[in-house]
């Protein structure tokens, strides 16, 4: 029963997840014994580092102040850069318009926005969400902008021909090729996040993980700083998992017709 349940959950792309990840730990051990602790610490120090952290109560509040830091000013700039690349996806003006100035955004570092930032909200959770929002947004934008452009035009034509209702076309002709553009957007753009969300909290030493990653620098404890990273990424991974690739694989799924249906 056991053996049936690990072949089940290890099957397909689970076994190449898994794969890779015992790669990374492979090289990452591999790395720590040529340079040591000091340069590299091994999992298993990083882990029990880890342990520290959570026994001591750190690890619990750090998360939750960078998950509503990273998750807020990503959702801002979802909202604010699908609807404005929607429209100017639609309009050739407004497109002629915003898309200097997202070019313009995109060009500026994240470092200058998190720097802006803390002078103009000081050290609070607002200078860690206006960051993210600014600096991911550009990205939306751009993925809300080309998707609106390509939809294509016959099947615009056929529809208003049908006199298919509005709600129907944006839910079954421009919806599912949008997002066939937005959500790897929304993908790069979720990682992106928690780097500015950290690069804010370690700069202003507001909380959160990027202000555990300050202290562990002050302290010169490599293990310390290799387990916030290591939560940096797991956080990462879970809500991608959790909330970005099940929404992919419900509009893949959508866009190629129903489970045995043939193609």
């Amino acid at each position: 029963m056991a053996g049936r349940f690990w072949r089940r959950f290890f099957s397909g792309e689970r076994r190449w997840a898994a794969l890779g990840i015992l790669a990374v730990l492979a090289l990452w051990e591999a790395g720590h014994r040529v340079y040591g602790d000091f340069v590299l610490p091994s999992p298993l120090a990083t882990l029990t580092a880890l342990g520290r952290l959570t026994l001591d109560g750190d690890l619990g509040p750090a998360i939750l102040t960078t998950t509503r830091d990273a998750l807020s000013g990503f959702l801002v700039a979802t909202l604010i850069g699908s609807l404005l690349g929607g429209l100017a996806g639609r309009s050739t003006p407004l497109r002629a318009m915003l898309q200097p100035v997202a070019t313009m955004l995109i060009g500026v570092p994240a470092i200058a926005w998190v720097v802006l930032s803390l002078l103009w909200f000081g050290g609070s959770g607002l200078a860690a969400t206006f960051s993210v929002a600014v600096a991911v947004g550009p990205l939306v934008f751009a993925a809300a902008t080309q998707g609106t452009r390509t939809v294509d035009g016959g099947l615009r034509m056929m529809a208003r021909s049908f006199r298919v209702p509005l709600h129907v076309r944006l839910a079954d002709v421009y919806l599912p090729h949008v997002l066939s553009y937005l959500l790897p957007a929304l993908g790069a753009a979720l990682a992106m996040s928690w780097k500015v969300a950290v690069m804010a909290e370690l700069l202003s030493g507001a909380g959160g993980i990027g202000d555990g990653l300050a202290a562990a620098r002050a302290e010169v404890d490599t293990a310390r700083t290799m387990a916030w990273v290591v939560v940096v990424v797991a956080l990462l991974l879970i809500v991608e998992r959790l909330v970005i690739e099940p929404v992919r694989r419900y509009f893949e799924t959508w866009r190629r017709g129903l489970p045995g249906e043939a193609p």
